[in-house]
């Protein structure tokens, strides 16, 4: 679509919500992001995405998660576009350059899965190399395990798939409790204190971009109040679903963890006992990095990326 559809900064109706739009201005002269933006309208608001490398190349759909933007994943795109592979890296909605719903009522996990179910099909993306971290993962596998016959492997990166059985590690719940009680969420700097390198203030301005004042933030407020954290949750049947479908998964899998985010600590285990197409992957445990591994080691990650691509051919490519 045009990026001049991106000069509207006026606050904007969806289908039935309202919505916001960050004003191009402040997407300017970001350290170390020159990529063109791309647009498509998912429930009657638009979605910003990256997409960068052959558009006939095998696609790579980086999926960010909570308080993040597609910016994180800004130094592992030229490497997968220069492994000449199609790198695909939208902002959810309420982040980035994407719409924000500005009421938390309007965000819900399956309205998550819904819009980028929405993004991936209208976009026709098949063969798909799935990289998800964090919220990436929850809303990603989802996607995966609900339209598998669109993915061709997937890259579990500082990433989980809860269902509320099991009672979540005391890391989340300070995180949960932290993002639903602070009086203003500090984007930047949430993303600088899930980091092992420091982030320049030109970086952490960067994480903040998306979001001119608080009522921008519904979405980032809303994110860690939806993992399910006990059975009954409204995506926990959903969610168990999707493990009964990664439980018979046997296209590759690769689990890429950092060795010092303590939000997901054991998940790579969970994955390997549970999906067969883990099994006789090379699996990474990537040294010295914290949460956000793509901002700590991202050229490392990107790199492993390409590289399990190249190791697990499709058949008939």
């Amino acid at each position: 679509m045009d990026p001049a559809a991106g000069n509207e900064n006026e606050q904007r109706k969806g289908d039935l919500m309202n919505a916001l739009r960050t004003p191009d201005e402040r997407f300017a002269n970001l350290p170390g992001y020159t990529f063109n933006p791309h647009y498509i309208q998912v429930d009657g608001l638009r979605m910003h995405y990256i997409d960068e490398g052959p558009v006939g190349a095998e696609t790579v759909l980086l999926l960010h998660g909570e308080p993040s933007w597609a910016y994180l994943y800004r130094r592992m795109i030229p490497i997968i576009a220069g492994g000449g592979l199609r790198a695909i890296a939208p902002d959810l909605i309420g982040f980035g350059r994407s719409d924000k719903p500005d009421s938390q009522d309007d965000y819900t996990y399956q309205a998550h899965v819904d819009w980028t179910t929405s993004f991936v099909t209208q976009l026709d993306l098949r063969n798909i190399t799935l990289v998800c971290q964090d919220w990436g993962g929850l809303v990603g596998l989802r996607v995966a395990a609900e339209h598998p016959e669109r993915f061709a492997r997937i890259v579990a990166a500082n990433t989980f798939l809860p269902t509320g059985d099991s009672p979540p590690g005391e890391a989340f719940l300070r995180w949960q409790t932290f993002s639903q009680t602070a009086p203003s969420l500090p984007i930047g700097n949430i993303v600088r204190g899930g980091c092992k390198t420091e982030l320049s203030p030109e970086v952490i301005a960067a994480y903040d971009a998306s979001f001119p004042d608080d009522t921008y933030k519904a979405g980032a407020r809303k994110f860690p109040a939806l993992v399910p954290t006990r059975p009954d949750d409204p995506a926990s049947a959903a969610n168990r679903k999707a493990w009964e479908t990664l439980g018979a998964w046997e296209k590759p899998f690769l689990c890429a963890f950092s060795d010092e985010d303590p939000i997901t600590r054991g998940a790579a285990r969970a994955f390997q006992s549970r999906v067969p197409g883990t099994k006789g992957m090379p699996h990474t445990t990537i040294k010295g990095g914290g949460h956000f591994l793509q901002e700590d080691k991202g050229e490392e990650l990107a790199q492993v990326v390409v590289d399990f691509i190249r190791q697990t051919p499709i058949a008939g490519k």
